[in-house]
């Protein structure tokens, strides 16, 4: 008989990976259930914001859970469609990873919550606002007991004007933690990354709205602030 002896991972993530890992092991396959989306073939207009943007913040159940709930009570039917997947800021990274093989941290693709906008040029900025309440950007490739490069915190734009967007609100964000406007992060420098999309390989349908089904699942997002702050 063999004895299989839990891994390093299981080991430091605790309750995460093991909670993740036992999800799959009710599942008949560690495989993705769904081909890459495609992000890069039509390119954008200049000046127009695209309506889909894949977000890394940290384990993908969270960063769900906080946009397709909570951005949306405050922006009712913002959001057109949300899956958790994977996507790497390296466009010849490993096609179709499993979730495992992701969990490594050997394929270099990121936790994302691919996210499809109703109305990007009202949403797109308050998103991207949102997304930096609820976690700590600038914990380098980590999300409290998460670490490593798939826990980073990413921001996988489509387009120039999202870029744009995406690149002002960090450096007014890293404005208001200079100014102390914001002091519930770890440390102080903002280190999120702000890359073009790559394709998008969907999660196993037992990952997708995970903390809606399981509400006392695993989470450790939270929010440091709940309004944006003035800088002046």
């Amino acid at each position: 008989m063999t004895i299989k002896l839990p891994s390093l991972k299981d080991i430091i993530t605790g309750s995460h990976a093991k909670s993740k890992l036992q999800t799959q092991t009710n599942t008949r396959t560690m495989s993705t259930s769904a081909p890459a989306a495609d992000t890069c073939n039509n390119a954008p207009s200049a000046g127009v914001i695209e309506s889909t943007v894949a977000l890394g913040a940290g384990c993908y159940w969270g960063t769900e859970k906080f946009i397709k709930k909570d951005f949306q009570k405050r922006y009712p039917d913002s959001i057109k469609s949300a899956k958790v997947g994977f996507m790497s800021p390296n466009p010849d990274a490993v096609k179709n990873p499993s979730y495992r093989a992701v969990c490594s941290g050997s394929t270099g693709h990121v936790e994302v919550l691919n996210v499809e906008l109703n109305d990007p040029e009202k949403h797109y900025e308050e998103l991207i606002k949102f997304f930096f309440m609820f976690h700590d950007p600038t914990t380098k490739d980590r999300q409290g007991n998460d670490a490593g490069t798939q826990y980073a915190s990413v921001i996988f734009t489509a387009g120039d004007e999202q870029a744009r967007i995406a690149e002002k609100v960090k450096v007014e964000l890293q404005g208001l933690v200079d100014a102390k406007k914001v002091a519930r992060y770890a440390n102080s420098k903002v280190e999120t990354k702000i890359v073009a999309a790559n394709p998008f390989y969907e999660a196993h349908a037992e990952h997708q709205e995970y903390l809606m089904k399981n509400p006392s699942g695993y989470c450790n997002h939270f929010f440091r602030y709940k309004d944006w702050p003035e800088l002046n």
